[in-house]
């Protein structure tokens, strides 16, 4: 199955990976690891994952408080969000069927 990110959701995966590198060396090579390991869940089980509104799901990332946004389409995962599960929730919402 395919996926891609959404423009704003691989730039919320950047400054994450560089936020968490300033804070320790190593630390946002770890963090870009669990953000595909549960990329790569979703793609094994699309429909496994909490379900937050009728076509949207969330994926939780381990040792991380994020959490990755989702759409299963028909061959395709489209990834909306990589949400910072201590922030604005559902800020998210306006990217979804765009």
């Amino acid at each position: 199955m395919k996926w891609f990110f959404h423009p704003l959701a691989e730039q919320e995966l950047d400054k994450a990976v560089d936020y968490y590198e300033d804070c320790l060396a190593g630390l946002g090579m770890d963090f870009a690891r669990e953000i595909h390991a549960a990329i790569h869940r979703i793609i094994q089980y699309p429909e496994a994952w909490s379900q937050i509104s009728e076509n949207t799901r969330r994926c939780l990332v381990s040792r991380f408080p994020f959490g990755i946004v989702y759409q299963s389409k028909t061959d395709v995962i489209v990834i909306i969000a990589v949400a910072n599960l201590r922030r604005r929730p559902e800020y998210w919402q306006e990217r979804r069927d765009s």
